[in-house]
């Protein structure tokens, strides 16, 4: 049984629909969905902000590739167009650690190698996981990251899946 962390964001179009559609597209693998946060974007930053959410998944059989595939399979779905590095997009799907791998194959970095400082992974990562641990980096909650900038929308709630 494989167990993966996604991390999930959108900021065009109905980005919490996108969202929405991350958790119904995998919701026989979901076990755990954080809440969800709002965020300005970075890299190029004039663009919306963006929701972003942690996605924790489980199922026997997939490896990271498959999870990598499946996040592909739900972008596309979702019309994601990959025109300029970290510019606006519908949907991403990041997978940024399954059981403990590391990758370094170019289109499968793992864990992701931004995860350690990006507080739209570790903020939401940590309220469904308070002991997460992301690999080579240690316990996420030890992680110097700042929360200025992320606004947790209690008004979103993800939904569509059972917590066990």
């Amino acid at each position: 049984m494989s167990r993966a962390v996604l991390s999930i964001g959108s900021n065009l179009g109905d980005r919490f629909a996108f969202l929405q559609s991350v958790v119904d597209g995998l919701s026989p693998y979901v076990i755990a969905v954080s809440p969800v946060y709002e965020t300005a974007a970075w890299g190029v930053e004039d663009q919306p902000d963006f929701l972003n959410a942690v996605v924790i998944v489980s199922g026997d059989g997939i490896d990271e590739w498959g999870w990598l595939r499946r996040g592909q399979e739900l972008e596309n779905a979702a019309g994601r167009v990959r025109e300029k590095r970290w510019g606006p997009r519908t949907l991403d799907v990041d997978v940024v650690s399954v059981d403990g791998v590391t990758s370094d194959h170019p289109e499968l970095l793992l864990p992701h190698p931004g995860a350690f400082e990006r507080a739209t992974v570790l903020i939401p990562w940590l309220d469904v996981e308070p002991d997460a641990v992301l690999p080579g980096r240690g316990p996420v909650s030890a992680l110097p990251v700042s929360p200025e900038g992320v606004r947790r929308r209690d008004d979103l709630v993800l939904s569509g899946w059972m917590e066990s």
